[in-house]
């Protein structure tokens, strides 16, 4: 039998019955579309995750309290939590291997302007924080040492704040209300979106030495500075600075355990690894499940061939009667049955790239880093994948066709 003769024939067998052809390929196509779909979501979050460690830089590293830092742990859950002072900051200062390090004091409280008020992340901080986070004025100045030696309140707000407070009129030379303490606004921060899963347009910057006045407490919330030689020799040198100034037992040589430690510090990489690593689970998990729905898929493609065999018995015996061999028969059957999944395959690719577009597009409101994204290895595994699933539970029903005896297939009622 001639190759394009299976394939008419195959055409044939799956188009007879539409309906029932959509519905036995379901479990392919949203086996197909999940993993098309979580890959183009995992490549999109893998160019959010590079474009804000980009933002950053890689020469910028960041020290919490405790030794979970934001993800958890004593930094994130106890409020007051003192391992790191303003003291250890003056410390790391002598070293050689990093530069810029400065202090972050997140202050509580509202801010307001007449009747507008809102809720913004108000951060204290000297102005090396511009220069280690790469933060940009859009209009006005930042705060300067000048700021800092004379305790001046003043203000550098984020575009959302502009919104919130002014309804996007220029707010230089405003007085707004911070914490409870008026402060006389002189710049607006260039807009970022999110970095971190967190907004930064809705910031609020004031000098540091005006928060220490307001909150009178010497301990701090977070320190960021940049190395000189490379972020590895500057995390080390300033995990050994901070375990003799904290009086903790180092490790044994040659290990980079961290357990007794009430501080951690990261570099730009360490969290790109992290972040990298939920989304990779995350896309793992996913599409492990997308694996079980081709399983599934499969075994009603296989039903469905049962079903053909029965149903198209005579056909059989005639062809057998005319001349068809064994092998044509079986060919048949296994061509119709990847068939079923290829193109259920097809549709949960052409299914699983629109949705990821349309997430794309709702997520861009919020993320501006998120763009639509293309795995194309992951199309290609995906089809192939459909392919083989058709080849391997078309298996059974296709020999079963072959083996039937001419004579008993015609007298088949």
């Amino acid at each position: 039998m001639r190759i394009s003769d299976l394939f008419k024939t195959a055409t044939i067998g799956v188009t007879v019955n539409k309906g029932r052809s959509l519905l036995t390929m379901l479990g392919i196509i949203i086996g197909v579309g999940s993993v098309v779909l979580m890959t183009g979501v995992g490549k999109s979050m893998e160019g959010v995750i590079l474009g804000q460690i980009g933002i950053l830089g890689p020469k910028t590293l960041a020290l919490w309290p405790g030794n979970q830092g934001p993800e958890g742990g004593a930094a994130s859950i106890q409020p007051g939590f003192d391992s790191i002072k303003l003291s250890d900051v003056e410390a790391m200062k002598k070293l050689t291997t990093i530069q810029t390090p400065v202090p972050i004091v997140f202050v509580p409280g509202d801010a307001q302007f007449g009747r507008e008020t809102t809720d913004p992340r108000i951060i204290a901080t000297t102005p090396g924080y511009y220069l280690n986070q790469n933060i940009e004025i859009e209009e006005g100045r930042a705060h300067d040492e000048d700021d800092e030696q004379t305790q001046s309140a003043v203000a550098v707000i984020g575009p959302d704040i502009v919104e919130d407070l002014f309804f996007s009129k220029n707010p230089i030379g405003k007085r707004i209300e911070v914490a409870n303490r008026k402060f006389t606004v002189i710049g607006i921060l260039k807009p970022v979106g999110t970095q971190f899963f967190q907004n930064m347009d809705d910031r609020i910057m004031i000098p540091f030495s005006v928060a220490q006045a307001m909150i009178n407490r010497s301990y701090l919330d977070m320190v960021t500075f940049r190395s000189v030689n490379g972020p590895d020799t500057a995390r080390l040198d300033v995990q050994l600075l901070l375990r003799q100034r904290h009086q903790i037992t180092a490790p044994k040589e040659g290990e980079d355990d961290t357990e007794n430690d009430d501080f951690l510090v990261r570099t730009a990489e360490q969290a790109q690894d992290i972040l990298g690593s939920v989304s990779l689970g995350l896309t793992m998990f996913i599409t492990m499940v997308a694996g079980i729905s081709l399983v599934v898929g499969g075994i009603g493609i296989m039903n469905i061939m049962l079903v053909a065999v029965s149903e198209r018995t005579k056909e059989i015996g005639l062809r057998k009667a005319v001349g068809a061999k064994k092998n044509d028969v079986l060919f048949q059957f296994l061509v119709e049955s990847v068939y079923f999944t290829f193109i259920g395959g097809m549709i949960g690719v052409l299914g699983g790239l629109f949705l990821a577009y349309i997430i794309a597009l709702i997520v861009n409101q919020y993320l501006a880093q998120y763009t639509f994204g293309i795995s194309p290895g992951a199309i290609v595994v995906a089809l192939v994948v459909s392919a083989i699933v058709g080849l391997v539970f078309g298996i059974y029903p296709a020999r079963r066709a072959s083996r039937l005896s001419p004579m008993e297939a015609l007298r088949y009622e």
